[in-house]
């Protein structure tokens, strides 16, 4: 057994690497020995005859556009810090909602090996970049010029404009599309075969938002723009058309695994089938009709032979004679003698699933079907008293794509959180059905003015916003139908610098050294960088993390990985764990992965844990992979 060394999310990420990765994964005969891509070879694998190639091409360019690919492929350079208070609270600490604090793109890059494929709805409510909205792009990753254009694969001449828009701030085209890049790349890899993504726009990044998910999610997956009536009326602000609209994206990540979208009946619909059978709900219909072509007798229990109508003319029935035969067999069908002596032929009209959505979301004076931005407004102010964000995306719109996409099981995630409307929307629904859906939230601490109603009453960023809206909206569910035992709490976790040491830095950031060079880390530290080597390696934010007594020496066992983060690890430690992997007793403690933090294992200690796991008597038979990491 080997101990492998391991750094988690090493910076040596480039503008391709990721995507050369892959194909050397599975197309290993394209690549030389020293790792070089050979063109050729690729094309004599796809130069079949049912592949068609394009000498043209169409795509979408932009200032900075290889920039934008690196920062998508470029690791974290955060941890993930757990708020140990809040999560511990009674209606929070079995909760499968989380609520995280920090840049999104940081956010997505650590929830990739934990949450991919796992998402079945992403809705954002992204910057317009209106010029008015206070969107300016300003990425904080500091490059050289000549670092830039290595890693990016660009000239001296590019990296240096990139670089030079990146320091001053900007609000172009380039600089917006720059910043949705990466944060989309990433969290297509977040979706499921059979997710979709709905992003809220308006026509000022409209053009460029469809050709860049043409180009991220391909074109072939483009399921429609809703066109949403934000307005009741009004609308007078713009200075030659009353713009009473905003656009919703939507893609699919795989659309031909994508089933049928549905949207749900409103009562008054539903209130004709009114009978149940084991099958569906339904109510019974006449079967005859006028037109078509499907003429076939069908005989009465008296012998009475149904086949032309009251004026001579064959009647057509509305399905085959195989249909009508099968549909009988099963009871579908019912053949009665009404009290005028004539006989009906009725059918069980079943209720379908749902309804095909319609691409125009209109407010219906009645029903109120997708709500307004004064909805929204209204929808805070009946939560706070008072306005504390401007434009909400009302619950009534989210609910509708929500309700269209997403089953009871199903995880929703939201990185640019705002208002907190989709977690609101979230609990409703499940208020409503009684489903299990669950959410992701992600908000960056942006801070507010001064001069903001939110500010006034004592909060201070618009993640304080998100918080208190989710807490208010799950206490008014509470309030109104205490009966209700669905989730209505939300975990907490958000992103922290990193305090490890790197290789170069000469100033240690850490709170201590002891006389032999073991780490004490403050608590905080010890769990953040439990919570993130937990979530590196595929655990949810969600899972729990089991302590592990070895003789006064404390581990973490989750999901069969034994983290050993502590500094005082013995000798009688280590006895207390190999007793531990052999006793058969206990055959929930069966791990099989050790990682061990490098600053507070050193090389003795290393060799005798490797020698120990090589010639313990392994009862359980467990194959155990040992990880030391920085």
């Amino acid at each position: 057994m080997n101990i492998k060394e391991e750094t988690v999310y090493s910076n040596v990420e480039t503008a391709n690497s990721k995507q050369l990765a892959i194909l050397k994964k599975h197309f290993p005969n394209c690549f030389d020995r020293d790792g070089n891509f050979i063109q050729e070879r690729m094309l004599e694998v796809i130069n079949a005859n049912e592949v068609e190639l394009s000498k043209e091409s169409y795509s979408l360019n932009w200032l900075g556009k290889s920039y934008s690919r690196l920062l998508a492929n470029l690791p974290p350079k955060t941890l993930i810090h757990a708020d140990v208070e809040h999560n511990a609270q009674e209606q929070h600490k079995d909760s499968k909602n989380l609520l995280i604090k920090g840049d999104n793109l940081e956010v997505l890059k650590h929830l990739v090996n934990a949450y991919s494929e796992k998402v079945k709805m992403i809705y954002i409510d992204p910057p317009y970049n209106t010029g008015s909205d206070g969107f300016v792009y300003n990425d904080d990753r500091k490059f050289t010029k000549e670092q830039l254009s290595e890693l990016a694969g660009i000239d001296i001449t590019e990296a240096q404009r990139i670089l030079e828009y990146n320091d001053k701030g900007s609000s172009s085209h380039s600089a917006w599309l720059s910043f949705m890049f990466p944060r989309l790349y990433v969290a297509k890899g977040l979706l499921q075969d059979d997710g979709v993504i709905c992003i809220s726009i308006d026509e000022n990044e409209h053009s460029q938002l469809k050709l860049l998910c043409d180009e991220i999610f391909g074109e072939q997956n483009f399921i429609t723009d809703f066109v949403w009536k934000n307005k009741k009326g009004g609308g007078n602000d713009s200075v030659h058309v009353a713009v009473e609209h905003e656009y919703i994206v939507m893609y699919s990540k795989e659309k031909d695994k994508l089933e049928r979208l549905f949207e749900s009946y409103k009562p008054e619909y539903l209130k004709r089938y009114s009978e149940e059978d084991t099958e569906s709900k339904f109510y019974w219909d006449t079967f005859k009709r006028k037109s078509g072509k499907q003429y076939y007798p069908i005989t009465c229990p008296d012998g009475t032979v149904l086949e032309y109508d009251e004026n001579g003319n064959k009647i057509s029935w509305l399905r085959s004679e195989a249909r009508f035969q099968s549909d009988l067999e099963k009871g579908d069908i019912r053949i009665f003698q009404k009290n005028d002596g004539n006989w009906s032929v009725q059918f069980k009209q079943r209720l379908p699933k749902g309804k095909k959505p319609r691409s125009i979301l209109i407010n219906e004076s009645l029903l109120d079907k997708s709500g307004t931005t004064s909805d929204g407004s209204d929808d805070l102010l009946d939560l706070f008293g008072f306005h504390p964000f401007s434009n909400p995306k009302p619950i009534k719109l989210v609910s509708e794509l929500i309700n269209i996409i997403v089953s009871e099981q199903d995880l929703v995630l939201d990185f640019f959180a705002g208002s907190g409307s989709t977690a609101h929307a979230v609990f409703e629904l499940n208020k409503t059905d009684s489903a299990n859906r669950q959410f992701i939230l992600v908000q960056i601490a942006e801070n507010l003015k001064p001069e903001d109603a939110a500010y006034e009453k004592g909060y201070r960023t618009v993640f304080d916003i998100t918080k208190e809206r989710i807490l208010k909206a799950g206490s008014k569910i509470s309030e109104s139908q205490p009966s209700f035992n669905g989730d209505l709490g939300f975990k907490i976790f958000e992103t922290v610098e990193d305090f490890r040491i790197e290789e170069d830095d000469k100033e240690l950031a850490l709170s201590n050294i002891t006389m032999f060079d073991d780490v004490l880390l403050t608590e905080e530290q010890y769990q953040t960088l439990l919570t993130t080597w937990a979530l590196y390696d595929g655990s949810e934010l969600t899972t729990p993390i089991v302590d592990i007594d070895l003789d006064g020496y404390t581990a973490h066992l989750c999901d069969r990985r034994l983290y050993m983060i502590a500094p005082d690890f013995s000798s009688n430690a280590l006895k207390a764990l190999l007793h531990k992997l052999d006793d058969t007793d206990d055959k929930d403690f069966d791990p099989n992965k050790i990682v061990y933090y490098a600053n507070n294992f050193d090389s003795v200690k290393q060799l005798e844990l490797n020698e120990a796991l090589k010639s313990y008597a392994n009862k359980k038979s467990i194959e155990i992979d040992v990880v030391v990491r920085n």
